[in-house]
């Protein structure tokens, strides 16, 4: 094991499981429903990453919670048919797991989907903290959520990474003290994640075993 680096810390959609596709659909099924035609992909990327609060009460504050609800409903009807993990993902999860790292997940969605998102793609076994939406008051890039999962795995933001596909992933590391990791894959574009200059640039998930020297990579 790395002695620096005990802990590592993972946001969950885009970065370790394919939610993508799921993800735009319910944007896209949910502004239709309200502004037909209005919403392309291109215009639905930046709804990516923060909280859907966020994202509905800048469209339409008296409508916020009615759409949040109609995406949602949206979501976890096609959630288990559209959502797998990234390649790599298992294998390395597992290696760090086996290797003795303490691991995380740190999520802007609710703490039951995210859940269910690891249930499906045989992930859950190898998290002992879960942090969801529901689980702070203030979501990233605020440092609650990635301070919150430290404690519960008693370590300390010096010895840890926060790795995720949004600059709310990097931000919240960085507030909290922790090293980032940006993964390439992000729908957003790798130029995009770089400009909030994460630490480590993952061009797949196995990265992650040569940067911490994980026995036998």
């Amino acid at each position: 094991m790395n002695t620096d680096i005990t802990t590592l810390l993972f946001d969950l959609d885009g970065t370790l499981i394919n939610t993508n596709d799921l993800i735009i659909a319910s944007f896209t099924a949910t502004l239709n429903h309200y502004y037909p035609d209005k919403y392309q992909r291109e215009d639905i990327l930046p709804f990516m990453g923060p909280p859907l609060y966020d994202t509905f009460v800048s469209l339409d504050p008296e409508r916020v919670e009615e759409m949040i609800a109609r995406y949602r409903e949206h979501n976890l009807a096609n959630h288990d048919l559209m959502v797998k993990e990234f390649d790599g993902v298992y294998d390395t999860v597992k290696a760090l797991k086996e290797a003795g790292y303490k691991l995380a997940i740190v999520s802007t969605k609710m703490h039951d989907t995210v859940v269910r998102g690891l249930q499906v793609t045989r992930l859950a076994e190898f998290f002992d903290v879960v942090i969801g939406l529901d689980d702070v008051e203030n979501a990233k890039p605020d440092p609650e959520p990635v301070l919150k999962a430290l404690k519960l795995l008693n370590s300390v933001p010096e010895e840890a990474i926060m790795v995720g596909d949004n600059h709310h992933d990097v931000l919240s590391g960085k507030n909290a003290g922790t090293k980032t990791a940006g993964v390439a894959w992000t729908a957003k574009g790798r130029e995009y994640l770089n400009q909030f200059e994460p630490d480590f640039m993952l061009e797949s998930m196995e990265d992650l075993l040569g940067i911490l020297k994980v026995a036998g990579k």
